[in-house]
């Protein structure tokens, strides 16, 4: 077993067998020659396969501790290809928090198709590692589907519970681990059977590219997202799964720098009065700080605060510098985001209320910048509350 950093550079990233090239050569190519007809080649049609997005695809699936790994044009087309899976008539339990862009897949997409979904809170709580989980559970059940930490609101899911819990019943797990990134958190590990990314946020990590990932370690789950992918064609292109290779390398670097820093603010956040409430699982005052010990490495770079209303969220933003206002996470540039008008803007009022997602929340990815000058930030749009 190597060392994580090791893996990031050379897992499926040998320098080229052709030219001795140390990084992984960009193959613009469509199609490949076939010199015999009926002949079996391995490099047919690059929509099928790509010497890049393979060497990508190697790469991903050492990080997260899986067999199988497979790169998509977009962090909602690796979570489509997971959610292929289902058929009509089939049921998914899903995290009632989460990214606006799932739950309007899951409610727009797959429900009209016949698939029946439900949304509960799968937090730990009064003495129920799984939260509501348990209570949900059909004949008909298939896939349960959670965000560790959840976005925006910063909830845990015990990961071996689940695991566990899934297996006993023969129901598939998938759960997105976006906001950790495979250094951070690694969910196979703890039995789940499907890991997705949006790549484009902390393994691009530049804000230059978009791409997602589904990784596994279950051949039949393994060979089902294989056909989708091929089927589908919502691959990721050999000059995304380049930059990815590129990325990846500086991972563990990056997250260290991105929780070091999100760490101090959320402290810094959690001790003014002007903020209301702070969202960060490595605050001790986290309801699932003692969870995020024993399944987290660190704690990530996102941190939620709640500043009261609409007036104040909007005045904090356009007070700050180097927190950009915009949509996305995970860039070594700080960006701030209000959820309810930006990635919840898809979720109904009365459910982002229920959760917590008020016109007053704002999120913040915390980047890799001098820590004096984000706090400097953060209090320039404190001082306009």
């Amino acid at each position: 077993m190597h060392g994580f950093s090791t893996t990031a550079i050379h897992a499926g990233q040998e320098p080229d067998a052709l030219t001795g090239a140390v990084t992984v050569p960009i193959y613009q190519s469509s199609t490949y020659a076939q010199h015999t007809l009926g002949e079996h080649v391995k490099y047919d049609y690059g929509r099928t396969i790509n010497p890049t997005r393979e060497a990508w695809e190697t790469s991903i699936a050492a990080l997260e501790q899986g067999t199988f790994g497979f790169a998509f044009a977009s962090g909602m087309s690796a979570i489509a290809a997971a959610l292929s899976m289902l058929k009509p008539g089939d049921h998914i339990i899903a995290g009632s928090d989460m990214y606006g862009g799932t739950y309007r897949y899951l409610s727009k997409i797959l429900a009209p198709f016949g698939i029946e979904i439900s949304y509960v809170a799968m937090s730990p709580q009064s003495g129920n590692p799984l939260g509501e989980l348990t209570k949900a559970v059909r004949s008909n059940t298939r896939m349960i589907y959670a965000e560790t930490p959840t976005n925006p609101m910063m909830n845990l899911t015990d990961l071996g519970a689940l695991g566990s819990f899934a297996k006993e019943r023969g129901i598939v797990t998938a759960v997105d681990n976006t906001f950790m990134s495979p250094y951070l958190q690694n969910p196979l590990a703890f039995g789940i059977d499907i890991v997705l990314h949006s790549a484009t946020k902390y393994l691009g990590g530049h804000s230059d590219v978009i791409g997602g990932a589904v990784v596994t370690s279950n051949i039949e789950i393994a060979e089902q997202i294989k056909f989708y992918q091929n089927a589908y064609g919502a691959i990721a292109s050999p000059f995304d799964s380049w930059l990815m290779l590129r990325s990846v390398k500086t991972l563990a670097l990056r997250m260290r720098a991105h929780s070091e820093n999100a760490q101090i603010i959320a402290e810094r956040l959690a001790a003014d009065e002007r903020v209301k409430a702070v969202y960060y699982p490595g605050l001790a005052t986290h309801p699932h700080h003692a969870l995020a010990l024993t399944q987290m490495k660190a704690f990530g770079g996102m941190v939620s605060l709640e500043l009261g209303s609409l007036e104040n969220a909007k005045q904090f933003t356009e007070q700050l510098r180097y927190f950009t206002l915009g949509e996305s996470l995970g860039g070594v540039e700080s960006l701030v985001c209000h959820p309810v008008t930006m990635t919840h803007g898809s979720v109904p009022e009365a459910r982002r209320r229920e959760l917590g997602i008020t016109e007053g929340l704002v999120r913040l990815s915390v980047g890799i910048e001098d820590i004096g000058d984000l706090l400097e930030d953060i209090e320039r749009g404190l001082e306009a509350l």
